[in-house]
């Protein structure tokens, strides 16, 4: 299975970056995972609304250039269906047993993802009701992708 991670912005933080770096080694067996980082759009102190879309429209213009067609697209948005750990784990799985073994996650910038994302995305995921920074969801996704092929193998979980 083929699984790529397309996000906006780059990782600050030294400890994202380790913990990051510790999920995918983990995930070799299990599949061929990528990352892509877009750039960041930069941004007024005070952005207006339509400063705000125009941030949107760019970053998903990046984003899209690198989405196939034949990719099962799944963004992570505040306003997504949530699922247990259990249920991405199947979600995969079913994927996989269907055929689409090329599966697509897209995490946005600061202000989301454009209008054009959301209507092309097969699904939209929300890991909490919370906000999390960019960059920790990153980190959170990794995670929870390695889980996912731990349930659906039966493999202990245990860090």
């Amino acid at each position: 299975m083929k699984i790529t991670i397309i996000a906006v912005g780059k990782i600050k933080e030294k400890y994202l970056t380790m913990g990051i770096a510790e999920f995918v080694k983990r995930l070799t067996p299990y599949c061929r995972l990528s990352i892509i980082e877009v750039d960041e759009e930069r941004m007024p102190e005070h952005p207006s609304d339509a400063e705000k879309a125009k941030v949107l429209l760019k970053e998903g213009e990046r984003i899209l250039k690198y989405v196939k067609d034949s990719s099962y697209l799944i963004i992570l948005d505040v306003i997504g269906k949530q699922a247990s750990s259990e249920e991405l784990a199947e979600k995969i799985s079913d994927l996989g047993v269907s055929g689409k073994s090329d599966i697509t996650f897209i995490i946005g910038g600061a202000f989301g993802l454009s209008p054009e994302l959301l209507k092309v995305a097969n699904e939209r995921l929300s890991f909490s009701k919370m906000t999390f920074t960019h960059q920790m969801i990153r980190l959170l996704l990794v995670e929870q992708i390695y889980r996912a092929f731990k349930i659906n193998r039966g493999e202990p979980y245990h860090l």
